[in-house]
Parts: structure tokens; sequence; C-alpha cells
């Protein structure tokens, strides 16, 4: 048998054997890596839906964390992994969004991943101290433009949703705000309740405690509509600034080069298992928003985030290299 036929049958019988171990897959357990530390938001979310996802895809998910380096390292392990279905990882906002324009060089390309589904949306919120003198983002605006540079916003990191929310607002209502970075969202809303800051975009799922226990004030939230757990709380739009919407969010991905099968199984099921009462309601609890997408909705939100925040970076003159 001449030499090309022999690898082309060759070629032919390993497609194959690819291809029916992917429609069998998982026959192991599966790797989701979470690129924060264990206790945080993304970590129990992670957790909460990979316990949903084990009964049907009839094996044991380890959530393994691999925090630092803004999601970085996280990320870089997924990238690299062999795409067999076995490892997979939460991506955020900060990780496909952001990143590509923070830095100038990154260890994994946000387009190369296999994109298998969104997650969860986490709504981002202006909050100020229940002592503050603010009580609409009107005073903000005027207090801002009064004496530009005096008020203090805190965020959980330079770079993270916080901080890029609160340079959309300042691009948006032309005022000038002193950025305060802290390492993480719970010591910067530590010292917004301390009054050692004026304001912060929260998250709702990290803020949600302290406003219901009226500590902070909701001036406003940046959503296209009201939150049904607020009913009370306005959107920036009612409060006069338009075209302003952010969110921290988050999906999961897969290496390059991920079988379909096992894509569209997986996607299909992470889908299936946000749907459910038990995930959807302690999400919900959480002050977190499922957010079923397939993988192409998923790239395609991405794409569109990172072309969208790309901007606001560039504007800000925001470099974390």
């Amino acid at each position: 048998m001449p030499f090309t036929i022999r690898r082309l049958l060759a070629l032919a019988l390993t497609c194959l054997a690819a291809n029916a171990s992917a429609q069998n897959w998982p026959t192991q357990p599966l790797r989701w890596i979470v690129p924060y530390p264990a206790g945080g938001g993304s970590d129990v979310v992670a957790r909460a839906v990979a316990a949903g996802l084990e009964q049907p895809l009839g094996q044991t998910i380890v959530v393994e964390n691999r925090p630092g380096a803004a999601t970085i390292i996280g990320a870089t392990a997924v990238a690299q992994a062999d795409p067999n279905g076995y490892m997979i990882g939460t991506a955020d906002s900060g990780t496909l969004a952001y990143n590509p324009a923070l830095y100038a060089k990154l260890s994994y390309d946000p387009q190369r991943f296999t994109y298998i589904g969104g997650l969860a949306q986490l709504p981002l919120l202006l909050a100020v101290n229940a002592k503050s003198p603010f009580h609409s983002v009107a005073d903000v605006i005027a207090a801002a433009r009064r004496e530009p540079g005096k008020l203090t916003a805190a965020s959980a990191g330079a770079g993270s949703p916080h901080h890029l929310a609160l340079e959309l607002f300042k691009q948006r209502a032309g005022v000038n705000v002193l950025h305060v970075p802290y390492k993480g969202a719970a010591p910067a809303i530590q010292d917004l309740l301390g009054g050692q800051v004026d304001m912060m975009f929260i998250d709702l799922a990290a803020g949600l405690p302290n406003v219901k226990a009226g500590k902070l004030r909701v001036l406003a939230t940046a959503t296209p509509q009201r939150l049904p757990i607020l009913p009370d709380a306005p959107t920036m739009a009612e409060q006069g600034v338009g075209d302003f919407t952010a969110y921290a969010w988050q999906g999961v991905v897969g290496p390059a080069g991920l079988p379909d099968a096992v894509t569209k199984k997986l996607g299909a099921e992470l889908a299936r298992t946000l749907a459910t009462p038990a995930v959807a309601d302690k999400l919900r609890d959480m002050g977190v928003i499922p957010m079923p997408m397939s993988g192409a909705d998923f790239r395609a939100y991405a794409d569109q985030e990172r072309a969208r925040w790309s901007e606001v970076i560039r504007k800000a003159g925001i470099r974390l290299d």
C-alpha cells in the first residue's frame, strides 16, 4: 500500500477514534478552574453550578482555584490544557473584555478559547454610605464639578469592573473623581462603610447585605431596567446619565480545539442547570443573575463587550503593564 494512502487511512482512523471518544464524553472527572480565591463570589457561583452539572454529566467536577494576576494565571491554565473537555474554566469580563486593552502582552488569547456558554451577570450599583450627604447622582455630579478631583471612589482594584464602571461614569458625566483602588471588594466596601471614601460602584452580590441592612444607599443601578430585588433604586438613565450599562459577568470556556460534541453537550447541560430553580434561586439570592447563553452567543457577547470597554480604557489612559 503506498505511503500516502497509509497516512490518509491512519488520519481517518484517528479522527474516527477522536469522534467516538467525544461522543462518549465524559468518562472521568472534570476540573473547573476559577481564577479567584476560594470563598469569593466567582468561586461560589462555579461550585453551585458545578454541583448541578454533576448528575447530568455523570461525573464529579473538581473546582480548582488559580487566583492572581487579574485572572491571567487561571486563564492561561485553561488555554494550555489538552482540548479533551476535562479542563474548563470561568472566564469573566476581566479575562475576556478588559485585559486585552489593559496589558500589552497576555499569555492567552481571548479569541482562541472554545466558548462553552454564559454563566452569570453581577449588576453594578453606584452606592454611598447611608450617612452621606449625596442622595442622587445629580448631587454627586454637582459636587464633583464644584471641586474636581476632591471626591473619592473606591474599587476592588485597578482594572476591575468597579474601576471601569467609575471611568465610564466619569466619561459620561464629564466629571473628575479620584479613583482609590483596594485589594478586593471587601476592604473597599469596608472603607466605604467607614466613610474613608465618598462612593463606590459595588457589585450587587458583594454589596447587597449592606444595602439591605440600610448601611449603604444605592443612588443608581448601571442596568437598563430597575432590578427586581431593588425596585426603589433608579437606573443611571433615570438619573440623567445615558448610555450607561455596566455588569461584571462570567462564562465558561475551554481550550482551543475542544470537540464540537463535547462543547455542545456541556453547553446544553450548563444552560439547563442554570435554568433549574435550585441553582437559579440560589444565584439570585446572592445578587447574581443567571446568564444562560450558547457558546456562540457568549462569544459574540464577549467580543461586543471587549470592543466597548477597550474604548473606555483607551480614553481613560489605563495601562497595567
